[in-house]
């Protein structure tokens, strides 16, 4: 599993991936199909955010709605964004 924050026009969202990459087709697909067509963004330490999201963590990877590939941990942006120090921020990636 790997965790990234994903800025798009609407703000960022971090989420949880079982790709090999933020950057993988079918990553991308999912990510289109969300609505979201161009985006950038940073991969995150995975323990990093078990350990700020605490019971909330283990909810979303259970929460039977979603698929294994890609979950959505957190859309408030403002939260996303004050969660993270951007030393904690791994190497860009993007897709346009």
């Amino acid at each position: 599993m790997k965790a990234g924050i994903i800025f798009t026009g609407s703000g960022p969202l971090l989420v949880l991936t079982s790709y090999d990459s933020f950057t993988n087709p079918q990553f991308v697909e999912k990510m289109q199909a969300k609505g979201v067509k161009k985006f950038m963004g940073y991969e995150v330490p995975l323990d990093l955010c078990q350990k700020r999201y605490g019971e909330h963590y283990p909810v979303v990877l259970n929460d039977l709605r979603q698929t294994d590939d890609l979950r959505v941990l957190d859309y408030d942006g403002h939260h996303v964004f004050l969660s993270f120090s951007f030393q904690e921020f791994g190497a860009p990636f993007s897709y346009e």
